[in-house]
C-alpha cells in the first residue's frame, strides 16, 4: 500500500488579552485541524513568535502593553514577513487602512463569524506555504540556526565556523532576544520563551540563565557583549540584523 507524509498542522499564535475569546478561538481552529499558542501581551507574544514558529498571526489592535500596529510595524520593518490577521473590536475604517499600509495581510471586524475566521487562517496559511520559512536569523558574525536549534560564530580569522555549546534553554532565550533586536524583552517574556504555559519562575531564575549565556557569548571566537541589562525592564540584544 503506497504511504503518504501527512502535512504538518498550521500553526497559530494569537496575540488577544480576551482570554475568553482566545481560548474559544483555539477551540475552533483545533476542532479544524490546526494548533494554537495564545499570549495575552505583544511583550509575550514577541516572545513566543520565536519560540512558536507560526504560520499565521492573530493580531489583537488594542493590547494593554502595545498598540497592535506598532507590532504590526515592527515585525515589517525586520524583514519578518509572516501572515498577519488584524482583529478589533473597532470598526473605524481608518485603522483597517493603517493597519493594511503597515503590513497586515488582512483585517476581521469582532465579533466575527466563526467559519470566516476559518476561512481567512486557511487562506494565509497556504499563502505563506508557497515561500521558504526564515530558519536562520543572521547578524555580523553570528548566525542562530532554528532548524538545527544552534548558535554558528563566523572568525574571518578562522577556516571553519565555531558552534557555541548551549542548553536548550540557553538557545530559546537567545532566539527570542535576537528576533527583536533594539527592543527591551521583559524577565516574564524570556520566562515564556524557555516554559511556555508553565508558572513564571522568580526573576532571579531568569537573571542567572541569562548570566550564563552572555558568558559563553563573550567568550567565544569573536564574542562580544550581545545582551546587555536594563534596569527594572530586561534585556536587549544588541546585534544589527543583516
Amino acid at each position: 500500500m503506497e504511504m503518504f507524509a501527512r502535512a504538518e498542522p498550521t500553526k497559530v499564535l494569537m496575540i488577544d488579552d480576551d482570554i475568553e475569546l482566545s481560548q474559544m478561538t483555539s477551540e475552533l481552529l483545533l476542532r479544524e485541524g490546526m494548533q494554537t499558542h495564545c499570549a495575552v501581551t505583544a511583550v509575550l507574544g514577541m516572545a513566543a513568535l520565536a519560540t512558536y514558529q507560526p504560520d499565521v498571526l492573530l493580531l489583537d489592535l488594542m493590547l494593554p502593553d502595545a498598540n497592535g500596529l506598532d507590532v504590526c510595524r515592527r515585525l515589517r520593518e525586520s524583514g519578518n514577513e509572516l501572515p498577519i490577521l488584524m482583529l478589533t473590536a473597532r470598526g473605524d475604517p481608518i485603522d483597517r487602512v493603517l493597519g493594511l499600509e503597515l503590513g497586515a495581510d488582512d483585517y476581521l471586524a469582532k465579533p466575527f463569524e466563526p467559519r470566516e475566521l476559518v476561512a481567512r487562517v486557511r487562506a494565509l496559511a497556504r499563502r505563506v506555504r508557497v515561500f521558504t520559512k526564515r530558519t536562520q536569523l543572521q547578524f555580523d558574525g553570528l548566525t542562530l540556526d532554528l532548524m538545527a536549534r544552534r548558535a554558528i560564530y563566523t572568525d574571518p580569522t578562522e577556516r571553519e565556523p565555531q558552534i557555541l555549546q548551549l542548553t536548550s534553554n540557553e538557545f530559546k532565550l537567545l532566539v527570542a532576544l535576537a528576533s527583536q533586536p533594539g527592543v527591551t524583552v521583559s524577565r516574564d517574556a524570556l520566562s515564556a520563551a524557555v516554559q511556555p504555559g508553565s508558572y513564571m519562575p522568580l526573576d532571579r531564575a531568569v537573571d542567572v540563565q541569562v548570566a550564563r549565556l552572555r558568558k559563553k557569548l563573550r567568550s567565544a571566537p569573536n564574542g562580544r557583549e550581545w545582551v546587555e541589562t536594563v534596569r527594572g525592564e530586561g534585556y536587549v540584544f544588541t546585534g544589527s540584523a543583516r
